[in-house]
């Protein structure tokens, strides 16, 4: 790796200890490093975490968002269907809906927690475009009745439901691994 990235060692083992205390490396004392692959159950607790934060910016957003916030969270969740890039049009959507709970902790605890969701997501769940446009959509109701409750309940589920299809899908691709198979 020093050679791959030009620098010394001492930047790498900083960067690996830190992958290790997230959990995404194991070190093995005078053996070295390894990845820690991210079992179904993993996925499906990290989305369950950021589920929880999501709600919340959702709950919060609902009593402070301006009437010109809410008018923007409706164009952007209009753009993200068809959009050439579904990812990058659900980030701003998110990121927006984020913004408007106007809780710079929580944004931070947030841009910590959406780590966990594979730039690709779209790609895996095709389907997953319409449920978010439906979901994306009730949510905005909600919010534009006030019902603060209502979006954080819809909010979550959004996230959870991401989850566990995540879940889903590396368990399948798990036991197709411990079955020989070639994972689709």
């Amino acid at each position: 790796m020093t050679a791959e990235f030009g620098i010394s060692r001492t930047p790498i083992r900083e960067a690996l200890l830190e992958l290790s205390y997230e959990g995404l490396v194991e070190i093995t004392p005078r053996s070295g490093m390894a990845v820690v692959g991210i079992t179904p159950e993993d996925a499906v607790d990290n989305f369950a975490v950021l589920a929880a934060l999501v709600g919340k910016a959702a709950e919060m957003a609902t009593t402070r968002v301006t009437p010109a916030e809410l008018a923007e969270l409706a164009v952007l969740a209009e753009a993200i269907e068809g959009s050439d890039d579904v990812v990058a049009a659900n980030r701003r959507f998110h990121r927006a809906l984020n913004l408007a709970a106007r809780s710079p902790r929580l944004l931070t605890y947030l841009r910590q927690a959406v780590r966990v969701v594979p730039g690709n997501y779209f790609e895996l769940f095709p389907e997953a475009e319409q449920r978010s446009k439906q979901e994306h959509a009730a949510l905005l109701e909600a919010m534009s009745r006030g019902d603060a409750p209502a979006a954080r309940a819809l909010a979550e589920a959004h996230v959870l439901s991401a989850g566990e299809a995540l879940g889903g899908w590396l368990a399948a691709r798990a036991a197709q691994h411990r079955a020989g198979t070639a994972p689709a």
